[in-house]
């Protein structure tokens, strides 16, 4: 989709932060359990393994590097260069450099779509558009899954990142205009009251084309 400057202005800045502080981000996040969150996406993917795996916005490739030791085939992509270089050093995965508003994504090839703490960087007037991308490179039945932020569907600047935090009821809008039909989700980290899991993970099925566009 072409961007206008707004956006381009919002993604370039985000991902400058990233490239910034990618050592700095690597050593802080390297070793977070998100098990559940990978057991969530396979657990539903239908079909004969090894999957094939699209681990967006990949980052360093921690999870990259977790897919393919459980031996599926999986691709990262990622917008940061520092971290996209990273995530082919530690993973040894093929890693796609892609800005999320200007994907280029090959129809129908992915059986899961694994986007943990990526799509929430996505501002709300460009997130129908990469939600149509992803259903598209997914096979038919395939499994989309994502954690992101909650929130009150606000969006904004936090320092030099920008962010936008839905609530279940507005995420589960945006999904299912997009032709994805829930499997489940929860909140994260596991075991605390509600109000301390700022984390809200969900799986998805690709179900039908997404609202207005009947060509799939």
């Amino acid at each position: 989709m072409p961007k206008s400057d707004p956006l381009n202005q919002i993604s370039q800045t985000t991902l400058a932060h990233y490239e910034a502080r990618a050592e700095e981000f690597w050593l802080g996040t390297r070793d977070h359990d998100v098990s559940q969150n990978i057991a969530a996406l396979l657990r539903h993917i239908e079909g004969v393994a090894p999957f094939q795996i699209l681990d967006f916005g990949c980052g360093p490739g921690r999870d990259l590097k977790t897919f393919c030791e459980l031996g599926y085939i999986a691709v990262g992509l990622e917008g940061a260069t520092r971290f996209a270089e990273m995530a082919r050093d530690h993973s040894g995965c093929e890693v796609w450099q892609q800005d999320f508003l200007a994907l280029d994504l090959p129809a129908g090839r992915f059986d899961g779509v694994y986007a943990n703490a990526s799509l929430f960087h996505v501002p709300r007037a460009a997130l129908p558009q990469v939600l149509a991308q992803l259903h598209a490179t997914l096979k038919p039945g395939g499994v989309l899954f994502a954690s992101n932020p909650r929130g009150q569907n606000e969006e904004g600047w936090n320092g030099e990142r920008y962010g936008s935090y839905h609530d279940l009821a507005a995420w589960r809008r945006y999904m299912e205009a997009a032709g994805f039909a829930e499997l489940e989700h929860y909140y994260r980290p596991q075991g605390l009251p509600r109000e301390q899991q700022p984390w809200l993970a969900s799986v998805w099925r690709r179900a039908t084309p997404p609202q207005g566009d009947q060509s799939r």
